[in-house]
């Protein structure tokens, strides 16, 4: 086959998986012109930062076979870390030495602790936001991988380091806030723009990470690294035998689905604003695997559709008096559906159908060319 014919169908191949993508954050940025709502268009925002969480599962899991069940450890500590930044540049109604947190004030704390201090500079907190969970993630995974932990240990670790960390946060209320939180933050401010959680600045800050996230996953999933790595999920004992460093590549994409959680954290910060123990949570990170599971986990747009529908739809039925009681019920039945007759989630259904649609057509394309042969073989 000629270069030029390979070349072509590559990039069409391209361009027929980007597309879904593209579309997908071109509604999102378009919908601030059809929600004329500030509360609504924060709702919203929250449900897409779910969205990038779920992107960041979805990387690790459907790409790379790690189920983390304490993905949401990593968007925790993004998150405390932009409340911090936050924290320290408000005027608190109690100060205490050096501009102490109000929080501090009221156990007695003297001085701010030297692990805060950082914190003052903003650019430092987004970096600590996304570094630190990366290394966090790193170490855990080269202490599971290393050690060739596989399948549900991995789960059940990841879950505990997740508690044991919600643990210590809880507990050191002097200097985290314990079961309140971080609260009352001052706006983020970049380059002189104020984001208010309710304006359209924030929201659009949200969707340009929402499109970066995406197409960071997306560009990793297509580099030699990225085809390694779902080489390894579907036969790792293969790859090994190739003389690749499993473990290595397992680390990596463990490591860079933390970032990504790191980053959705901090921008909930932002959106919520405040940061609490229960963003570190059991109940948020395996939310995370059922919306990840109904989107499709091997579905980068998938997941991010099946955060933002489920969880919307999550919100919709808690608020509803209809099923203020049941709606734990709707959801968890709609789990299970999902989980005995879609497989791959609402992206395998979506490939299924478009697959038929295909087929019609060729079909159809076919019946006419025969039928057109026909006649002019009659003639």
């Amino acid at each position: 086959m000629p270069s030029h014919v390979s070349n072509s169908s590559g990039l069409q191949r391209l361009i027929a998986q980007l597309a879904p993508l593209l579309i997908v954050c071109a509604v999102v940025f378009a919908l601030p012109v059809l929600l004329n709502n500030d509360f609504l268009l924060n709702k919203v925002a929250r449900y897409l930062v779910l969205g990038i969480l779920t992107v960041s599962l979805g990387l690790s899991w459907g790409f790379g076979g790690i189920l983390n069940l304490g993905q949401a450890m990593s968007f925790g500590l993004g998150s405390y870390a932009m409340a911090m930044a936050l924290k320290l540049k408000t005027v608190p109604v109690h100060t205490g030495a050096s501009g102490l947190p109000d929080f501090m004030v009221w156990n007695n704390v003297q001085h701010l602790p030297w692990f805060w201090e950082p914190f003052r500079s903003l650019t430092f907190a987004i970096a600590a936001g996304l570094i630190v969970p990366a290394l966090v993630a790193a170490a855990l995974g080269w202490f599971m991988f290393r050690g060739r932990v596989t399948g549900v240990y991995v789960s059940i670790i990841t879950l505990a380091t997740m508690v044991v960390i919600n643990l210590v946060i809880i507990d050191q209320q002097s200097y985290t806030g314990g079961f309140n939180g971080i609260t009352d933050l001052a706006q983020l401010e970049i380059f002189g723009v104020a984001f208010d959680a309710y304006g359209r600045a924030t929201y659009y800050l949200v969707a340009s990470c929402v499109l970066l996230s995406l197409l960071v996953a997306f560009a990793f999933t297509r580099t030699k690294a990225g085809l390694i790595v779902q080489a390894i999920r579907d036969h790792e004992s293969r790859v090994r035998y190739f003389g690749y460093d499993v473990a290595l590549y397992q680390i990596f994409v463990f490591a860079l689905s933390a970032a990504i959680a790191g980053l959705a954290g901090m921008l909930y910060t932002v959106v919520m604003e405040f940061a609490s123990p229960t963003f570190l949570g059991v109940q948020l990170s395996l939310s995370v695997v059922v919306w990840c599971a109904v989107g499709g986990r091997q579905s980068l747009v998938g997941a991010f559709l099946g955060a933002v529908l489920v969880a919307g739809m999550q919100g919709a039925l808690s608020e509803s008096a209809a099923f203020l009681e049941t709606w734990t019920l709707v959801m968890g039945a709609l789990f299970v559906l999902v989980v005995l007759f879609l497989p791959k989630g609402l992206a395998g259904l979506a490939q299924v159908v478009l697959r038929w649609i295909v087929q019609r057509r060729h079909a159809a394309a076919g019946g006419v060319a025969q039928g057109v042969g026909q006649t002019e073989g009659s003639t």
